[in-house]
């Protein structure tokens, strides 16, 4: 528990997807001491790849608690070489533990909270065909199943790089898996492609973008409650009220309270809504392990 939060009478802040190995150290610190400042509780730091996972790692070890880890493969990049994808693998292995295991059984390692950032390249298909090219997509397929075939085999949740069509192939394989703790995150889709992750329970989060883009307002508006949480995706930066900051956690706040406007709600049941599915979907705290 964020004992700021708890002293501020505030309900405390997540920020569900940052890429904090991004950031220079100095800044990170300094970051996270205003987050905490700010009523936050914890970040969910995700991993572009192996040695992303690593840096992320290290700074789970430095901030206990507060950094909570998820490892994986972006998939807005190259596919990575069959050497370098079984090495992944082998080092999320050891890292793949389940709740109930105490991390004392394996205290060389950082308990994973989640596979993730993992997907498929839909940017990087668009970017192909302007240049008149076809991107050969089975690859991605293939590994985002992987990584979901992990994910099942630990329960631990996944979270997807995966909008408009692709949230389609990546729903067909959460299905096929069994895999219920799905967080899709700076979505957008269609209609029907909505409706399918709210039946299956599937989770998203709202980026800072909330505020000015209205295709993600108005997913805000019929996306349920229970299944909502709020991200940055830092360090990427964003227009509107927040064009030329430098992204920050602390800008869950502005995506919170944007949600509340939208939804006629007090801003503090906002907050504790939101900070409870994140808890919820991102499980206990690990700080006595």
């Amino acid at each position: 528990m964020n004992t700021d939060a708890a002293k501020s009478g505030n309900a405390g802040l997540a920020d569900t997807h940052i890429h904090l190995e991004k950031y220079e150290p100095n800044r990170i610190a300094q970051m996270l001491k205003e987050f905490q400042a700010d009523d936050g509780v914890f970040v969910v730091a995700v991993a572009m790849d192996l040695e992303s996972s690593r840096r992320t790692e290290q700074l789970a070890g430095q901030y206990p608690n507060l950094v909570r880890p998820a490892y994986g493969f972006h998939p807005e990049q190259p596919l990575p070489s069959a050497e370098d994808e079984e090495a992944l693998f082998a080092w999320m292995e050891k890292r793949a533990l389940s709740p109930a295991e105490p991390l004392k059984s394996k205290p060389y390692v950082s308990r994973m909270v989640a596979v993730g950032e993992v997907g498929l390249p839909y940017y990087t298909r668009l970017e192909a065909a302007e240049r008149g090219e076809t991107l050969d997509e089975a690859g991605y397929i293939r590994l985002l199943e992987r990584f979901i075939v992990l994910a099942a085999k630990h329960d631990l949740p996944v979270i997807l790089h995966a909008v408009y069509e692709d949230a389609d192939t990546a729903c067909d394989l959460l299905e096929r898996h069994k895999i219920r703790r799905a967080h899709f995150h700076w979505f957008k889709g269609s209609a029907s492609t909505v409706e399918r992750m709210i039946a299956n329970g599937y989770h998203i989060s709202f980026t800072p973008d909330l505020l000015y883009e209205e295709e993600i307002r108005a997913l805000a508006r019929l996306y349920p409650d229970r299944l909502v949480m709020s991200e940055t995706d830092g360090p990427w930066p964003f227009e509107g009220p927040f064009a030329g900051r430098d992204t920050h956690p602390s800008m869950a706040e502005a995506v919170v309270r944007e949600w509340a406007k939208l939804h006629g709600l007090n801003e503090q049941d906002a907050r504790r809504r939101f900070i409870d599915n994140a808890r919820r979907f991102y499980g206990r705290d690990f700080s006595d392990d």
